[in-house]
């Protein structure tokens, strides 16, 4: 059978590797750490979570429920190895940072039919060829890429991490544990801003100074991942309506809401440590602690990592890429994972996963396992690869893209669980085929 080359060990690579080399495909697997790291990787295991440790919403009500619960029944690698390095996070996936690495790179290892070679890939190889080198891909490929496929076609934003702290740095007399209008377990530590210290707060956060990036500016910013310096200079509510919102989250010690909340989530599995939620930043490190200390239960904060951002590479992927992920100029050639415009960790996994069954079913002269739009993992693959979308933006999923019931439901989260219902429905018929 003939070697599949794979390029980037994220999850979108780790994920097409695997399900290449479980359906009896040999594979390759080119990255380039750690022999060349980048501004925003730390580690050297694969799969490694650049950003949050979240991998979001967790129920059925949600698109990104259902996608996760369709990879579970599909074998994805990933799913299984979020589930088993599951930390506290109320209704969302939230997993233990390094455990999670961990566990996919030992998977991906050991398998068999998966060799490793590390080294930076500057040119594209002969063969079957599957690119999922993320939004970091290197210069020297991210030109190669640029050549075959024309000028002009490849489009940058900007993405952001949020800064980590420990626990035991956290003032708990100006936090408290709690969930959201008491809805699952307590695990966000909540801390609670006066009218007085958030305007302070908000005043300096607008004020401070960024580190430069070439080429920034608000404007290319992903609304999914904004800087939060950003999203204060629109207005002086807009954290109070956005992830400072303290609705729903009564401060035990007066029985009333905060006029504004920071939340943190639990990153690892230990609890010593912890991310402060929707605190994506480019601000300057100093200016981080200094601004962020305005906080009162991070005053005295040790920070593990301060926030950083980089750069965000993706494919004008309707113009350039099918349903399953292949250029349709040279189909030897497909991408995956956040360069083909999906966003976020569990949808970069759809596409590895998706891009991976085609190509391993098309190498064995079987028909593609053609995944309907009712389902997630189809409705992603569709939206990214439909002609029609003429100003394409990275995405994540959502029941948007997904067709409507044809009957009403009452409410919101009736209708979503019955999209989702459908969806598996529509799943379980293409399981067995799918998981050839």
């Amino acid at each position: 059978m003939e070697e599949v080359t794979v390029i980037g060990a994220g999850l979108a690579g780790c994920e097409a590797a695997y399900q290449l080399a479980e359906r009896g495909i040999p594979v390759r697997l080119r990255e380039m750490k750690p022999e060349k790291m980048t501004p925003a990787h730390k580690s050297e295991q694969f799969a490694e979570l650049v950003c949050s440790n979240s991998l979001r919403g967790a129920g059925l009500e949600n698109a990104v429920g259902l996608l996760k619960e369709e990879l579970r029944r599909l074998g994805s690698l990933m799913m299984a190895a979020a589930d088993a390095t599951r930390v506290p996070a109320g209704g969302a996936l939230a997993v233990d940072r390094e455990g999670f690495s961990a566990c996919v790179t030992e998977r991906v290892r050991a398998h068999p039919l998966i060799t490793v070679e590390a080294g930076e890939v500057t040119t594209i190889p002969a063969g079957e060829v599957l690119i999922a080198t993320g939004p970091l891909t290197s210069d020297p490929l991210a030109a190669a890429i640029g050549e075959r496929i024309g000028g002009g076609t490849t489009l940058n934003f900007f993405d952001a991490a949020a800064p980590l702290v420990s626990f035991e740095s956290i003032d708990m007399d100006h936090a408290y544990f709690a969930s959201r209008y008491g809805k699952g377990t307590a695990d966000y530590i909540n801390c609670a801003l006066s009218e007085e210290e958030y305007r302070a707060f908000w005043e300096a956060l607008c004020a401070a100074e960024e580190a430069e990036v070439h080429g920034f500016e608000d404007r290319k910013v992903f609304e999914g991942c904004m800087p939060v310096e950003v999203m204060a200079r629109r207005g002086e509510d807009t954290l109070r309506y956005g992830p400072l919102k303290p609705r729903g989250l009564p401060d035990p010690r007066t029985g009333r809401e905060p006029y504004a909340v920071v939340q943190l989530r639990r990153d690892n599995a230990s609890g010593s440590v912890y991310n402060l939620v929707g605190f994506q930043t480019h601000l300057k490190f100093p200016e981080q602690r200094r601004v962020f200390s305005l906080i009162p239960a991070l005053r005295q904060a040790e920070y593990l990592r301060y926030g950083v951002m980089h750069r965000n590479t993706y494919l004008d992927s309707p113009r350039l890429l099918d349903r399953y992920y292949r250029l349709k100029s040279e189909p030897r050639i497909t991408f995956a994972g956040q360069m083909t415009g999906v966003e976020g960790y569990v949808e970069s996994t759809a596409s590895g996963f998706l891009a991976a069954v085609e190509l391993s079913r098309r190498l064995r002269g079987l028909p593609p396992v053609n995944f309907p739009r009712e389902t997630a993992v189809g409705a992603l693959g569709l939206y990214v690869s439909d002609a029609s979308v003429e100003k394409f933006q990275p995405m994540n999923i959502n029941f948007g893209i997904i067709p409507p019931l044809g009957h009403r439901v009452r409410g919101k989260r009736n209708k979503n669980a019955a999209l989702s219902e459908r969806a598996l429905s529509a799943l379980e018929a293409l399981r067995e085929e799918a998981l050839r």
